[in-house]
């Protein structure tokens, strides 16, 4: 199972400009999650040599910032397109995060704005 590393958080942190929080804090995707730099961290996802650790912490940052921007009515057209794209191409990095996100446990009711596009990617 993949998680958040230090290492990753630093290194993204510089590369983006990211805010600076403490090192030892867990929940990092949804602090600096911003949702108006979904598609710029879409884009450096893409372009960016990135190891594993990063693309992992990176995913994580840009699944968390796109469930704010569903929730702040600025989800852009094609963003998803984008995101479920690298999701199925890294699907063996990023299958543990799909599943959380889609709250597969948790009735209809009790989801969270960016679950029925996770359900999507498990129901196909």
């Amino acid at each position: 199972m993949n998680f958040i590393t230090k290492q990753a958080i630093e290194s993204l942190s510089e590369k983006l400009r990211l805010p600076k929080l403490d090192p030892n804090y867990q929940d990092w995707e949804f602090e600096v999650a911003d949702s108006r730099r979904v598609n710029e961290l879409i884009s450096f996802y893409e372009s960016a040599v990135l190891d594993q650790d990063e693309k992992f912490a990176l995913m994580s940052l840009i699944i968390s910032s796109f469930d704010d921007a569903i929730r702040e009515a600025r989800e852009q057209h094609g963003t998803w397109d984008s995101i479920k794209k690298h999701l199925i191409r890294d699907m063996v990095l990023h299958k543990n995060t799909i599943l959380y996100w889609s709250l597969l446990e948790e009735e209809f009711e009790d989801y969270i704005c960016i679950t029925p596009y996770m359900r999507q990617i498990i129901m196909n």
